[in-house]
């Protein structure tokens, strides 16, 4: 595999790209979040510090989970258990904390990429029934009109797009939307102004004590550019 060590600290990477190499896998270094857009584009696996000088690494870990469906490893000197439940909600695929033994970080790689495919594209158009999320345009057609959002119900949207058919929970909606919690209230406000103006009864259910759910899982439909 060729693997995106996100690191700002010369020694951990060293270490970390030294050892990936030996055990045959490709290896490219960002030190900081700003390098991972372009770099993230030619690799199988991310390799993600949390602490950046430039920004958080959750924001690096939210902005990946938008734009694809990369396997993220996330290694951190941050062990508290908020933490590392936060990180898992946000999309992380596992979660280390250093300092990390090498063999058990080369396994969990192994086993990373094991679980998720290495080639499978993120949808850049979700369909369910006549409204057709654009993921990378951010537009949005219910019929043949195009829906006015906000910034933030389109992000509401787009992360149920890219789960639809199935119950998103309230806690990971707020944490991939807004980061630090700003309150359930908040949530169920943009929810409501979201379901007016699409304007589909049912489209937008509420799962009753976990979240909420973007459409049935038949008439949904994925496509990429290729």
């Amino acid at each position: 595999m060729r693997i995106l060590v996100v690191e700002d600290d010369d020694g951990v990477a060293a270490a970390v790209v030294d050892a990936l190499v030996s055990a045959g896998h490709g290896a490219v270094r960002a030190r900081v979040a700003a390098e991972v857009a372009a770099l993230r584009q030619d690799v199988d696996l991310v390799l993600l510090d949390l602490g950046l000088p430039d920004a958080d690494g959750l924001d690096v870990l939210r902005e990946l989970r938008r734009a694809s469906e990369l396997p993220v490893l996330v290694m951190t000197a941050r062990s508290a258990e908020r933490d590392v439940v936060r990180t898992l909600r946000l999309g992380a695929d596992d979660y280390l904390v250093k300092p990390v033994r090498l063999p058990e970080l080369l396994a969990r790689i192994e086993a990373v990429a094991r679980r998720r495919p290495r080639s499978r594209p993120a949808p850049e158009v979700v369909e369910v029934g006549d409204v057709r999320i654009e993921l990378a345009a951010g537009r949005v057609t219910a019929g043949a009109a195009e829906v006015a959002l906000t910034g933030k119900e389109f992000d509401i949207l787009a992360v149920l797009a890219r789960a639809a058919g199935t119950a998103v929970s309230r806690q990971a909606l707020i944490e991939q939307v807004w980061g630090e919690a700003p309150g359930s209230r908040a949530l169920d406000a943009h929810v409501v102004t979201l379901r007016g103006k699409l304007d589909r009864p049912g489209l937008l259910a509420t799962v009753r004590g976990f979240g909420y759910r973007l459409g049935e899982a038949s008439p949904i439909r994925y496509r990429s550019s290729s």
